[in-house]
């Protein structure tokens, strides 16, 4: 996994694989996913991150328990 902050551009990109990116899909304003050519997804891109992200510029890395103490996902239409 790879992280970069363009402080420039105030773009923070996810990279959870190394793969080419064939296609890209914003899922709501100022976050975009990226996908491989099955169909995965290889990264997370978000746009304005200073106002997203508390941040952008830093990142702490933890090896824990996952925060499962949070409520279910659902679809958004």
């Amino acid at each position: 996994m790879k992280v970069l902050y363009d402080p420039d551009r105030d773009i923070l990109q996810i990279s959870f694989r190394s793969a080419s990116i064939e296609e890209t899909a914003q899922i709501t304003p100022g976050f975009i996913l990226d996908y491989d050519e099955d169909g995965r997804i290889i990264g997370l891109e978000i746009t304005n991150a200073s106002q997203k992200v508390d941040a952008p510029h830093s990142i702490l890395y933890q090896l824990n328990r996952a925060n499962d103490n949070k409520p279910l996902p659902h679809t958004r239409k």
